[in-house]
């Protein structure tokens, strides 16, 4: 439980996130890249682990998350709204990028993800240690209710290029199931007896390291080769534009200072890793999508720290 000083403090004066914060996640994907091909964990052993992954890890964490937090629309209705704004702009912002010429179609429907899908762990770590349980709650209710627009937006352009269908894909894509389960679940109240939700919480618990580690074997190093300048866009949307459309929906809509430091979070978060599994298992640029996923984890410790210090320092 919080001191009750810390709890009286507004998020924006708790003290900036530390870059080496984001160490740990960089690290499993290194580790992922060193068994992949160092040792005799070799590719078929990971093409396994992301089907673990992608179909029952990540739903269960989502699933488990999501039952558990509060919804309390008419407290956060303001902060749902910048959220699924800065969501939105940012599909935006990717889908457009398709207009660019020469822009190769299955390099941008397997990385315009990486513009709108968060690392939720990330988030959940920061806005906790930002905001204690309270932020932890509205952190996990924006991504509650953004992650099946995000898995959508994501699953689209990957269903076109592959010429799937696009309800098909959308209907039994895992991620989606798991996210809107969880909210139905919430609404109705769903309660768990006690070993049955530490089994989903432990469940839920092995995806992010191995997830993690599944982006760093499948990562080549020369991925991004393959189209540095869409490389670049899709960063700068991630880590420069989408913070700034957060920072500006957050004073559009006069959120108070604890709500705007959750919205600015969650527009300058890295990727999620789960950005590759899906790119790997629909047919997708794996190789580019990993080496996106590095590269936005890197940017992230420091464009976190950078865009919160601005958020606090500006006067509305």
């Amino acid at each position: 439980k919080l001191p009750a000083r810390r709890r009286a403090l507004p998020c924006h004066t708790a003290a900036m996130p530390n870059p080496l914060l984001l160490l740990p996640d960089f690290l499993l994907i290194l580790l992922g890249w060193v068994l992949c091909r160092r040792t005799s964990l070799d590719r078929p052993v990971w093409d396994a682990a992301e089907r673990l992954v992608y179909y029952l890890l990540f739903p269960v964490l989502l699933f488990n998350s999501i039952v558990k937090t509060p919804l309390q629309p008419q407290q956060t209705s303001r902060l749902v709204l910048a959220g699924i704004g800065t969501t939105v702009c940012g599909i935006a912002l990717a889908y457009a990028l398709r207009l660019w010429p020469r822009v190769d179609a299955r390099l941008h429907a397997s990385g315009a993800q990486i513009v709108f899908r968060s690392n939720s762990y990330i988030a959940l770590a920061l806005s906790e240690r930002l905001g204690g349980s309270q932020g932890l709650a509205w952190m996990a209710l924006v991504i509650a209710l953004t992650v099946p627009i995000t898995n959508v937006a994501a699953v689209l352009p990957l269903a076109r290029h592959g010429g799937q269908s696009y309800l098909r894909e959308v209907a039994r894509n895992p991620l989606i199931l798991g996210t809107l389960a969880g909210i139905a679940a919430n609404i109705a109240g769903l309660h768990f007896p006690e070993a049955v939700a530490t089994t989903l919480q432990r469940i839920g618990l092995a995806a992010l390291p191995l997830g993690l580690m599944a982006v760093g074997a499948g990562l080549k190093l020369g991925g991004l080769k393959a189209s540095p300048s869409l490389a670049v866009a899709l960063l700068a949307l991630r880590h420069a534009a989408l913070p700034a459309i957060a920072i500006g929906l957050a004073a559009a809509l006069a959120l108070p200072p604890e709500q705007r430091t959750i919205v600015v979070l969650f527009g300058a978060l890295p990727t999620a890793s789960s950005t590759y599994v899906l790119a790997a298992r629909m047919g997708g640029d794996a190789g580019f999508v990993a080496g996106l996923v590095t590269v936005s984890t890197v940017l992230g410790a420091v464009s976190i720290p950078f865009w919160l210090a601005l958020q606090a320092m500006l006067p509305f």
